[in-house]
């Protein structure tokens, strides 16, 4: 009897349980901002891809060493803007920054309107040597053919710079005068870290005592058939930025012949203290932005997706242990841990005296640089073992920017008017954007490429037969058309 009674309260609690669960998954409604429809805009689709074609033919590519690397060819590329944007070039002022990178000031009509800024890059990635030959056109022939604008930088990020400029030549043609004053900020050396670009417009603009509404600059994107459970496209708007971080690891013992090895050698001591900091990562953290991220597109999704993501109290172990197993989603809730370089030894029969080894941290929001250093040092337990910052691109996470304010709602709204089929929800940005020098100038810095991307097209940005849609790149300036008149 006392066998059937437990049975019973099991069965009677799975049961309230399974109601429970139902009831909160239905109850989960759509989170989607509903928004006006807006006309399609008209836009010469060939002019602007052509444009942005003979853009893409000046071999813009920065070197962290030498300033001046391809300087004439930016020089050409100044010269395309104000040739082919010539109302632009007349309204609004433009500064030169620290010899290639550019500042545009819109003047608003309300002095009292905190201004925003627009942002894109300027430079592009090389070529990896022995993979001309895989592009179906040349990466520098800027070719428009098949619907498509081919060559390097046509996503990443001559597209963003020249879909806004054609934005702002059209509303200027049109007599559009802002409210707010627009900066248009394009560094030159994004692909290397922006120290010199967007590093110094920051400090420029802080000089000036200004603070801005929102910054919005590329980052992530529509993406379609890359969310289980979910049929329409997902719009990510990036609303964080993680950290970036290289520690170099460093022993030293006392080398000697390969026929007497000591029980402690230094790559012994060095290949553990790896192998712990592979075996013990950071930790997960499903709570704050990936958790929102989630249940914006539940009550979008089917089946146990829907139910899962709508129930983070029962499912989330489970949701956890899932996600870590991708590198992909793994990415989006720790900090992650790479092991990148490794040196030891010259000789097989000498046993080296040194080991070093490269370790690269991507930082969630909220950990921090000490944190990951102290992490590494419990993990590894060795005192023996140096750990140090490596070069100076360690930079902290950024702040998560606000997402119950005017900025975020009008980047939403924008996307629900030019992609009405899509799903907008808050994302991270796993790279680093020239964005976040602009952290501490305002509370709304968000990382957004209106284009659509298939799972197909990702091996394309940094890759071979880079290209832009033409229909795409026109969706692009009409989302930045819109967006000024929604919120400046």
């Amino acid at each position: 009897m006392a066998v059937k009674k437990v049975l019973a309260v099991a069965l009677a609690a799975i049961g309230v349980l399974a109601v429970a669960v139902g009831v909160n998954t239905a109850r989960s409604g759509s989170k989607q901002l509903v928004v006006e429809k807006v006309p399609v805009l008209a836009i010469d689709e060939a002019a602007a891809a052509q444009r942005l074609g003979e853009a893409l033919r000046f071999v813009t590519i920065s070197d962290y060493k030498n300033a001046d690397a391809n300087a004439a060819e930016f020089d050409k590329l100044h010269a395309h803007l104000q040739a082919s944007f010539p109302r632009l070039h007349a309204a609004l002022k433009r500064e030169n920054i620290n010899g290639k990178a550019l500042l545009y000031t819109w003047q608003g009509s309300d002095a009292k309107a905190a201004p925003v800024m627009w942002m894109a890059h300027q430079d592009v990635v090389p070529i990896a040597p022995g993979t001309e030959k895989n592009w179906e056109q040349q990466p520098f022939a800027g070719v428009v053919r098949d619907g498509f604008i081919w060559g390097r930088g046509s996503w990443d990020d001559k597209g963003n710079l020249y879909a806004q400029m054609e934005a702002i030549e059209m509303l200027l043609a049109a007599g559009f005068q802002p409210r707010r004053t627009i900066y248009l900020a394009y560094g030159a050396d994004e692909e290397v870290g922006g120290k010199r670009g967007a590093a110094k417009i920051a400090e420029l603009l802080k000089s000036r005592g200004v603070k801005l509404d929102y910054v919005l600059d590329e980052g992530l994107m529509i993406v379609h058939g890359m969310v289980p459970g979910l049929q329409p496209g997902a719009a990510m708007v990036g609303v964080a930025e993680k950290g970036y971080a290289s520690y170099k690891l460093e022993l030293e013992t006392a080398p000697g012949h390969s026929s007497m090895p000591p029980q402690d050698t230094a790559i012994g001591m060095m290949s553990k203290a790896l192998v712990a900091l592979e075996a013990n990562p950071m930790p997960v953290r499903m709570a704050g932005l990936p958790q929102q991220s989630f249940e914006m597109m539940a009550p979008e999704m089917t089946g146990m997706n829907r139910v899962a993501l709508s129930n983070f109290w029962l499912f989330k172990p489970m949701l956890e242990r899932m996600l870590a197993k991708s590198p992909s989603t793994n990415a989006l809730i720790r900090t992650t841990t790479a092991l990148t370089i490794v040196n030891a030894g010259v000789k097989d029969n000498v046993l080296p005296g040194t080991a070093s080894a490269t370790v690269n941290f991507r930082l969630l929001p909220g950990d921090t640089l000490a944190g990951v250093e102290q992490h590494m040092r419990q993990v590894i337990g060795n005192d023996k073992v140096r750990i140090a910052p490596d070069g100076d691109f360690n930079t902290e996470a950024s702040r998560v920017a606000r997402q119950d304010g005017a900025a975020f709602a009008a980047v939403n709204r924008t996307i629900r008017q030019v992609f009405p089929d899509v799903v907008v929800a808050p994302g991270l940005m796993i790279g680093a954007t020239d964005s976040r020098y602009f952290d501490g100038m305002s509370d709304s810095v968000l990382k957004f490429g209106p284009v659509r991307a298939q799972p197909e097209d990702l091996p394309r940005f940094h890759g071979t037969n880079e290209r832009m849609s033409v229909k795409g790149y026109a969706d692009m300036i009409r989302f930045y058309h819109q967006l000024l008149k929604n919120s400046a």
